[in-house]
């Protein structure tokens, strides 16, 4: 199970490319970003959220690049859990950096500290630095709108949630960007507080999709049962699964997990299972390449999978 299904190939490739027209368009942006920032703090939490977004990318390239690779002396069942590994990492520093950036924003607007955004001259013409903001701003927005709307699709179909953690961060970005627009309108109109608040509001919506990434991810590495894209509940797909092996083996026990994109299954206390049903019995039309194991366990012996 090291090479990729052949099903989900195309889609695999097309979300290798999205990751480094990521790392590339949002690069960019960094740089316009870092450039037109001046002392307003939802600039410099956007700033942030927009270097934060390449984790993500990076991680998903990394574990790509991994996941295919056969067995090795070290690694005897492959690479599988690299996705994995990838997920919980890119969740945890997204977690931190919005507990960071709340904390900062939040003592910034009790405080009551006012931003303060000057002229600058370009080209022999002095003009508001917040119209170069709006402008990055306004820039920032347009990459994450693109990839996070291509992203999502392809994640579905290759149950990868690196990959869709990605597509919701670029959809933060999208709104940070025009949270930041409104935070630096405010300034220009006296409101000083409407830069912190926009910059908190920014966090707190980082930190939240952290944290239920970060379960996500925690259960998976747990051998807990697999869970959705979406949030930290047990996929539908999985239920599904159950079901099925459930109605065919009723005195047995089933026991499902996750291995990266994979679902591993064992049916415990049969002694012969008897006709085995294909995968793509078990599971729905064009999902059939996601169960990578059925194993069955006679009474009082341990599912030799279970450490895989």
């Amino acid at each position: 199970m090291s090479e990729i299904p052949s099903a989900i190939k195309q889609d695999f490739r097309n979300a290798k490319k999205l990751e480094w027209w990521t790392l590339g368009w949002m690069g960019s942006v960094v740089v316009v970003m870092y450039f037109t920032m001046g002392a307003s703090q939802a600039m410099k939490t956007a700033l942030f959220e927009d270097v934060l977004s390449l984790v993500p990318a990076m991680t998903f390239l990394v574990s790509a690049h991994l996941e295919p690779r056969a067995p090795t002396e070290k690694f005897p069942y492959g690479f599988l859990r690299a996705n994995s590994l990838a997920f919980l990492g890119s969740s945890v520093v997204l977690t931190f950096l919005g507990l960071f950036l709340a904390y900062t924003n939040g003592m910034g607007l009790m405080k009551g500290e006012h931003p303060t955004v000057g002229p600058v001259t370009m080209f022999g013409e002095t003009i508001w630095l917040g119209w170069l903001m709006i402008a990055a701003l306004v820039y920032s927005v347009v990459p994450p709108v693109i990839l996070g709307r291509l992203k999502q699709p392809i994640a579905q179909r290759i149950s990868d949630k690196v990959l869709y953690t990605d597509s919701l961060m670029q959809k933060a970005d999208w709104q940070t960007g025009l949270a930041g627009i409104a935070g630096i309108v405010g300034i220009g109109l006296g409101l000083w507080w409407a830069d912190s608040l926009a910059a908190l509001l920014i966090s707190i919506s980082i930190v939240k999709d952290g944290i239920t990434a970060t379960r996500s991810a925690s259960a998976e590495l747990l051998d807990g049962a697999p869970r959705r894209l979406e949030g930290s509940g047990v996929s539908e797909e999985a239920v599904r699964l159950q079901d099925r092996l459930q109605q065919r083996w009723p005195e047995g026990r089933i026991r499902l997990r996750e291995s990266g994109r994979y679902i591993l299954a064992s049916v415990d206390g049969i002694e012969t299972p008897g006709e085995i049903p294909r995968a793509e019995e078990l599971m729905d039309p064009g999902r059939s390449w996601r169960l990578g194991r059925l194993s069955f366990t006679p009474h009082g012996k341990e599912d030799p999978a279970h450490h895989r």
